[in-house]
């Protein structure tokens, strides 16, 4: 079953393109206004809608049934929802979780479902903003999906990587997967890299006084970049930026995936200044 908790009734007729994303919880979620914005500025014909399935085998099967045609997948089924995908993507493969959903619809007596994942997309998009993936050199804080996620596309690129994790196990078994070093955190002063990605809830609001590294080794680092994007400026941020890094927020690397979702969906470019914008304006909207 899904529950909609979101409705653009007004601009939905028979020629309206549904698209969503499902996770649980799903209210949070800035990609309806990204998205949503998109359509709007390319003219297209289109809704994005949040979904909360009680029941993922039963949600998916009502993606098909009303016609969605993509979907963005979140927490908690990115990997859940594999079992019932058509298709895998290569590096959403080696990923081992997807985000993304395209539903191909030219057959209508056989809907073909692929997954994707443009998690990688997205921070290799952002990081590349400021520095030559290939052959550089980047540290990895943390060990859940989007560690796996950065430090699979960064290799796609090119670059090499090293993870530290505070929880030792978990940081050892995912560099053993991407088959890079581990550094212990009490070891990070020794390691020279090119960049910092935090791909952890460390300093994600409430708790946006704490750091995921020592302070004085943020300096240490050319490019600091932080998916935290409440707040948009992170503490890890703000030091780093005083150290003279350049830095990257976490909206960038959550605008190149949703752009690359809306490309993947709609064959069209996507209007990256517009998505932005919009994510903008819902984050100013919250914090105020």
């Amino acid at each position: 079953m899904l529950c909609c908790p979101f409705s653009r009734g007004e601009m939905i007729n028979g020629h309206t393109q549904l698209f969503g994303i499902i996770g649980r919880p799903v209210t949070h979620s800035l990609s309806p206004a990204m998205h949503n914005a998109a359509f709007t500025e390319l003219g297209i014909n289109g809704v994005y809608i949040p979904l909360q399935p009680t029941n993922l085998d039963q949600g998916f099967d009502g993606l098909k049934s009303l016609g969605f045609i993509g979907v963005s997948v979140t927490v908690p089924f990115k990997v859940e929802i594999l079992h019932l995908l058509d298709r895998i993507d290569p590096v959403a493969e080696k990923i081992g979780a997807v985000n993304t959903l395209l539903f191909d619809r030219s057959d209508p007596a056989k809907i073909l479902c692929t997954g994707y994942n443009t998690d990688w997309i997205g921070s290799n998009q952002a990081l590349a903003e400021e520095l030559v993936l290939e052959k550089s050199t980047v540290l990895i804080i943390g060990a859940g999906g989007a560690a796996r996620a950065v430090g699979f596309g960064l290799q796609e690129a090119g670059a090499r990587i090293v993870i530290t994790n505070r929880t030792e196990s978990k940081g050892r078994d995912l560099a053993s997967l991407l088959g890079c070093p581990f550094v212990p955190a009490a070891e990070v002063a020794h390691v020279q890299a090119d960049a910092l990605v935090n791909t952890t809830s460390v300093g994600m609001e409430p708790h946006n006084t704490i750091l995921p590294i020592a302070s004085e080794l943020i300096g240490r680092f050319a490019v600091v970049m932080d998916i935290v994007y409440a707040p948009l400026t992170t503490r890890l941020l703000r030091e780093a930026a005083a150290q003279g890094c350049r830095t990257i927020d976490g909206l960038k690397m959550l605008q190149y995936q949703g752009a690359a979702q809306f490309t993947l969906w709609t064959k069209r470019p996507a209007p990256h200044a517009t998505m932005r914008e919009a994510l903008l304006r819902v984050l100013q909207a919250r914090s105020s």
